[in-house]
């Protein structure tokens, strides 16, 4: 074959390989500039959809450093937004329309959903979570979004304390106060942890404070917090500290802190359950439910494991394994 022909031939196919529909080189870099504009879009929602709910409203500089953009690529953002009618510009504010805001539903919903898989079924590090969720978000349909939802058994919180939104849209008010406003010397519960700052998350992390602990303060200067939930003190510098959110005891739960967690049960004793700790969401709380881990059931261990994890409990006549981190969630009484 001559030259020439070859030469025709790889030109035919650089061609190919370039403008073929759906697979071509051109049609795979559409797809992805397009993918990246609906991300972006999405980002902005999110950002607009937090300042509402903050009570305050978005502008184009809050945008612009939200999304890390200069105001020269913001304003056609927000001409691109208004076009397809997700958002109004009044003055120097930005508002959600119904259309923004129900999207802006979607994808906070899509990623709380997302973190809470992460956790409870990946079992990936809380550090970790924040960021894949998101890169995970901009994918789902709704469909997709309730298949998750009911795998999961429709948790209600994601593991940082934030209200999930609802199929219809409904996004219940995050509770709690900052620590730094807490003001009595009462027990108080983690009602949620802030994970963003970064760095303020990794520090609140590995301080180890969670989701549901019961705490409460010792001593409080300019420099810093300290904690304790009965075992462990806790020391936060006040900026970090603002990141956890606490409230008060429900009755329900003044009980809790006089109780143990069940991996903290010796092996000779047998408890009563008190309480699941909030932490507990989703698929695994109704599994704990469906195993007969409600208030007042007698549980105690039972077939020693040599390692020491899973640890076997004999409840309500039957045998069941609980790892470790699994029965800490678990509270008792020792009877």
């Amino acid at each position: 074959m001559s030259t020439t022909i070859w030469i025709a031939i790889t030109f035919i196919l650089l061609l190919a390989a370039v403008f073929v529909p759906r697979v071509g080189l051109l049609a795979i870099y559409k797809a992805y500039r397009v993918a990246q504009e609906r991300e972006q879009v999405e980002d902005a929602l999110k950002h607009l959809l937090d300042r509402e709910q903050q009570g305050r409203h978005a502008s184009p500089e809050s945008l612009a450093g939200t999304l890390n953009i200069q105001r020269s690529e913001v304003m056609p953002l927000i001409e691109n937004m208004e076009m397809q009618r997700l958002l109004e510009s009044r003055g120097s504010e930005l508002h959600l329309t119904m259309e923004g805001e129900r999207w802006a539903m979607h994808v906070v919903r899509a990623h709380r959903l997302w973190e809470r898989y992460l956790t409870d079924e990946a079992r990936m590090p809380l550090k970790k979570i924040h960021g894949e969720a998101q890169r995970r978000e901009h994918s789902f349909t709704e469909e997709q979004l309730d298949d998750l939802d009911a795998a999961l058994g429709h948790p209600t919180l994601d593991p940082h304390g934030d209200p999930i939104p609802s199929r219809k849209g409904t996004l219940l008010k995050a509770k709690g106060m900052p620590l730094t406003a807490w003001q009595t010397e009462s027990p108080m519960r983690i009602v949620h942890l802030e994970d963003e700052p970064a760095l303020a998350f990794e520090q609140i992390l590995a301080a180890g404070l969670r989701l549901g602990q019961t705490i409460r303060i010792l001593d409080r200067n300019p420099q810093r917090i300290l904690l304790t939930d009965g075992e462990t003190e806790y020391r936060l510098a006040p900026a970090v500290a603002a990141n956890v959110s606490v409230a008060a005891l429900p009755e329900s739960e003044v009980a809790k802190a006089s109780a143990i967690s069940l991996a903290e049960l010796k092996d000779d004793q047998h408890g009563e359950i008190v309480i699941l700790d909030d932490a507990v969401q989703g698929f695994t709380r109704r599994r704990f439910l469906d195993l007969g881990l409600t208030p007042g059931t007698k549980i105690y261990p039972e077939l020693q494991n040599f390692f020491g994890d899973p640890r076997a409990y004999r409840v309500r006549g039957t045998l069941i394994a609980l790892r470790k981190d699994q029965a800490a969630q678990i509270w008792v009484k020792p009877v």
